[in-house]
């Protein structure tokens, strides 16, 4: 456990400087940076601290539980790793993101009536639409989906409802609406946690066959150095399903979109926010198509804007 610790805070330091010149640099010279030094210090130690604390959990946990079953740990650590993420989903609404950020229900009344009838004629009960201090660290914007089951709520940047207007506010809405109502959420969960089974018994025939020492031309290496060896060859192989998962990401975008253009009848303010989004976070409006299909987890936004003005 403390081997992996140490490499987690050797990682931690070695980001440190890349961390710094984004924030206080690249951020500050393009305009979106409102953090301070104590903010970023301050996020700095408590993200440290729970990645800590999960991570010591984690590790624990599964090491306990490779000495317990020598030959099926991997079905072991795949349940209690699917359990500890299902977990955090129904927490982290109310326990882990307060921790960054001051989130309150939606101050406009007119608004939150119309999200109320927005949610009603979707047929979905969302817990709480609220909205989140991200002004207080950036001037990005954004919103998401956050939680599972009853727990559930919709999160709007400040920042957002600053640039959009009522109705381009309801498009984005709906648009995450859409992700919950087609089911992408429990979609993305079942494909992720069954690739995690795949590969931790891989990664058991793998210890087994033994030789993943000679990959570091080693004779022998300790059970934790196996893993550190397993984690570099499964980043290597992982590679390459980049593009599956960005393609079955930008597949759900274009779902969301077509709920959110028949679930508000608008799609033309779904199409003003999205260029306002592109715009205020100066995205790239033509990436290049090799680089966008293998890494963008969204389409395009010309492609996506060509799209809802159609008719």
């Amino acid at each position: 456990m403390l081997f992996f610790l140490i490499l987690t805070l050797i990682q931690t330091v070695l980001d440190l400087p890349f961390s710094l010149y984004g924030t206080f640099r690249l951020e500050k010279r393009f305009g979106f940076n409102t953090t301070t030094p104590q903010v970023w210090v301050s996020d700095l130690f408590k993200s440290t601290a729970l990645s800590t604390v999960i991570l010591v959990m984690l590790t624990s946990g599964a090491l306990a539980l490779v000495r317990w079953s020598q030959q099926l740990w991997w079905l072991w650590v795949w349940a209690f790793f699917a359990a500890v993420s299902i977990f955090f989903m129904y927490v982290s609404p109310y326990i882990i993101e307060p921790l960054f950020h001051k989130f309150e229900p939606v101050k406009d009344a007119e608004l939150e009536g119309d999200i109320r009838d927005l949610m009603e004629k979707a047929g979905l009960h969302v817990s709480r639409v609220m909205q989140m201090d991200a002004s207080r660290r950036s001037r990005h914007s954004n919103a998401y989906f956050t939680g599972i089951g009853r727990v559930k709520r919709i999160v709007l940047y400040d920042t957002l409802l600053e640039q959009m207007d009522r109705h381009e506010i309801l498009a984005i809405l709906a648009h995450e609406v859409g992700h919950w109502k087609k089911g992408h959420v429990w979609k993305r969960l079942v494909i992720t946690e069954i690739s995690a089974l795949a590969a931790l018994y891989l990664s058991y025939l793998l210890l087994e066959w033994g030789g993943l020492p000679s990959v570091l031309g080693l004779t022998q290496l300790s059970f934790a150095g196996q893993l550190v060896v397993l984690g570099f060859i499964s980043s290597v192989i992982m590679f390459p399903f980049t593009a599956v998962s960005s393609w079955f990401s930008r597949r759900h975008e274009w779902e969301a979109d077509q709920f959110s253009r028949e679930l508000t009848g608008n799609p033309a303010a779904l199409a003003t926010a999205l260029v306002k989004l592109n715009r205020e976070n100066l995205g790239n409006l033509h990436p290049h198509p090799v680089y966008a299909k293998f890494y963008y987890s969204h389409p395009p936004v010309v492609e996506r804007v060509a799209r809802l003005r159609q008719p």
